[in-house]
This record gives C-alpha cells, sequence and structure tokens, in this order.
C-alpha cells in the first residue's frame, strides 16, 4: 500500500465534502416507535455525520452534497444543518408538489434499544430528494477543480438508494480522483436498500465498481464480505468472533484486487446486549494493522453514529498528519463518545475525545 497524499488546507476551500441523504430520524427516547405519542426530532445521516463532525467536534471546514425539498421539512433539515455549521452551498433545492409524490425529506424511526431488546429502525424515505439524484446534477468540476477539498466522504447507504445515486457516486469520485482529492467511502450495508439493486449480488457490483476510485474504505466485517465479496477466516456466523490476523489476511486480498486502497478500516463490536458492548477499530496502512484500545462492556445510551464518529476521527487524524496509530484511536474513541448521547450526530469536542484516548474515566469537569 502507497502513502494516502492530502492536499493542503492553504490549495483547498475545503477539509470535508460529504455527499449523501440527510434525513429526520424521530427518536421515541426509550421507548418503542409503535406506541410513542412524541418523538425527538434529529437531523442524520451516514455521509453527513462525518462532515458535521468534522466542523463541530474537530473544527474543520465542512460542506454536505445534497438534495431537499422547498418545503418546511426541508427547512427544518436546512436549520439543522446550520447549527451544525456545515456549508450548503452545494445543496440542491426541489419544488414541492404539495404532496410529495415529486419529492420529501426521508424520515427514519430509529428506537436505542435497551438491554435485551436491540435497537430498531423503521425508513420511510421512498421519493425523496436526495435519492433522485442523478448525474449532471452537481457541479463537480467546481468543487473538486475551483473550490479545492482535501477528504470526500461518500458510502453504500447513499449508493444503495437507487441506479441513478450508484450513478451519480461513480461520476463524483471520478472528479474527486482527477483532481487529487482523497476519497472516502464507507461501506455502511444495509441488507434492506440493496433489495431493489439486486441485494448482495447488486451491492458487489456497484461497490466494487466504486471501489476502484477508493483511497479509504471503512467498514465492518459484515461489510467488507456483504459489498466486496471478501471473507474473513475464523469468523462465525454473526461476525462477532474476529481475530486481528484474519481481518488483515482479507484486507491484503482486497489490496491486491484494488491496489488503490490506501488506508483499510473496520470498527470491532461484539453487542452483549443493546446497552453493553465491547468496542474497538483496526486499522491498515503501508502493509502494518493498527489497532485501537479495546474499550469492553462499553455502555451505550444511542448506538447510532458510532461508526460516523469513527470515520470521521480517523478521517482528522490523517488530515493533521498524527498518523495511522493516532487516527485509528481518534476514531475509535469519538465512536465511543458519539454512542454515549441521544440523536445520530457527535455532540463531542475534540478535547474530550483526547481524553478519552488517554483512557481517563468519567468525572465531574468544572
Amino acid at each position: 500500500m502507497s502513502e494516502l497524499i492530502i492536499k493542503s488546507a492553504a490549495e483547498t476551500k475545503w477539509d470535508c465534502v460529504s455527499f449523501g441523504e440527510v434525513m429526520l430520524r424521530f427518536d421515541p427516547g426509550f421507548g418503542r416507535v409503535r406506541n410513542s405519542r412524541s418523538f425527538q426530532v434529529w437531523e442524520g445521516g451516514g455521509e453527513y455525520n462525518v462532515a458535521r463532525a468534522m466542523r463541530k467536534c474537530w473544527g474543520k471546514r465542512a460542506a454536505v452534497v445534497t438534495a431537499l425539498p422547498k418545503n418546511d421539512l426541508g427547512w427544518l433539515v436546512e436549520d439543522f444543518i446550520m447549527q451544525g455549521g456545515v456549508d450548503m452551498s452545494h445543496v440542491i433545492w426541489r419544488d414541492f408538489d404539495g404532496l410529495g409524490k415529486n419529492t420529501r425529506v426521508g424520515l427514519n424511526f430509529t428506537e436505542k434499544g435497551f438491554g435485551i431488546r436491540p435497537a430498531l429502525g423503521c425508513s420511510d424515505r421512498g421519493h425523496s430528494a436526495a435519492s433522485q439524484i442523478r448525474p449532471g446534477e452537481v457541479n463537480w468540476e467546481k468543487l473538486f477543480g475551483e473550490e479545492g477539498v482535501r477528504w470526500f466522504q461518500t458510502g453504500g447507504i447513499f449508493a444503495a438508494l437507487a441506479s441513478n445515486t450508484a450513478e451519480a457516486v461513480i461520476e463524483a469520485v471520478e472528479v474527486a480522483k482527477k483532481y487529487g482529492t482523497v476519497v472516502a467511502y464507507d461501506l455502511n450495508f444495509r441488507a434492506s436498500l440493496w433489495k431493489s439493486q439486486g441485494g448482495k449480488e447488486g451491492a458487489q457490483k456497484i461497490n466494487r465498481n466504486i471501489a476502484k476510485y477508493c483511497d479509504v474504505m471503512i467498514g465492518n466485517e459484515e461489510d467488507f464480505t456483504a459489498c466486496l465479496g471478501f471473507e474473513v477466516e475464523g469468523a462465525d456466523e454473526h461476525l462477532t468472533n474476529i481475530e486481528t490476523d484474519s481481518f488483515k489476511k482479507m484486507i491484503q486480498a482486497a489490496v491486491a484486487e484494488f491496489p488503490n486502497f490506501k488506508v483499510a478500516a473496520t470498527t470491532l463490536r461484539k453487542a452483549t446486549t443493546a446497552t453493553l458492548n465491547d468496542w474497538s477499530a483496526l486499522l491498515y496502512y503501508q502493509g502494518e494493522l493498527y489497532q485501537s484500545m479495546k474499550r469492553d462492556n462499553l455502555e451505550i445510551y444511542d448506538r447510532v453514529g458510532g461508526g460516523d464518529g469513527f470515520a470521521s476521527g480517523l478521517a482528522y487524524g490523517f488530515l493533521e498528519g498524527k498518523g495511522p496509530q493516532a487516527a485509528v484511536e481518534y476514531g475509535a474513541a469519538h465512536g465511543a463518545l458519539a454512542m454515549s448521547t441521544p440523536g445520530d450526530t457527535s455532540m463531542v469536542r475534540v478535547e474530550e475525545v483526547e481524553a478519552a484516548m488517554k483512557g481517563k474515566g468519567a468525572r465531574v469537569i468544572r
């Protein structure tokens, strides 16, 4: 694996740009979606969460490319994104027909889970504005060529929405590569989303095409298996008992097939219950495997966004030139902290992440 080369801040307008759907998340607290009478509302999206953390936690210049309808729900998402400090100058705004047949905001109803009751998600995102993004709608030449981007984040959730979103991702990463932008891709396999695109077989065909343009490939064991077709030796049927040597062998096979991969990383999670998880991460860079601190029996408040927190911390480590060991530690610590608060997005500061990296326990901060 060759070195990851990142553009300097001075030659770019953006440290991080994310491309994907931003949904409204309806959170019933510790109740159930099926009988809740009130919901807390957050914004979130697998790709967007990385850009938001890049701005709010890491203090970097971040923008999002997505699409929203011109109605009150679209403007609600806009208000959330603006609170997160993420630039919206490349957002596509679509006219609304008054019903939502032509365009709408995707909704995601998600339970946190507790104890033996697992987290549960129920999506309502058909005909969403972002799912209709097609090649030719975004001026990638302006974004990557004129403005300049150091780190471009997209992923398998957005690519899975429709054949046109997969095509739009390929268009984006082709231009990003042309201008020397780091392309980071989080596989984020969701079987329910890939049903309409041919299941695992369709997922592998599309993701393997996108993978040819990626510098940084992120995913857990199931993601690498389902999306790219690489098997992990020794993993059990639930992919919870993975050995580091087995992961290294799989990544070496992936790098041999995709020599453009500069970084490959995974989070390791064993969910004893919804509330207690073992949590750590692995990162493969230039032939070496780097492992984060292991956090056994980590108490989880809301697991959604932990992987996105990891992806943003990893990006920060490399953007700051801190090296692969620091990158995997920043990612794992930030992901752990992101799961200590409600909602999909990070609510922590870099100082808190660095304290967690040093193994400091919870104490009163005055």
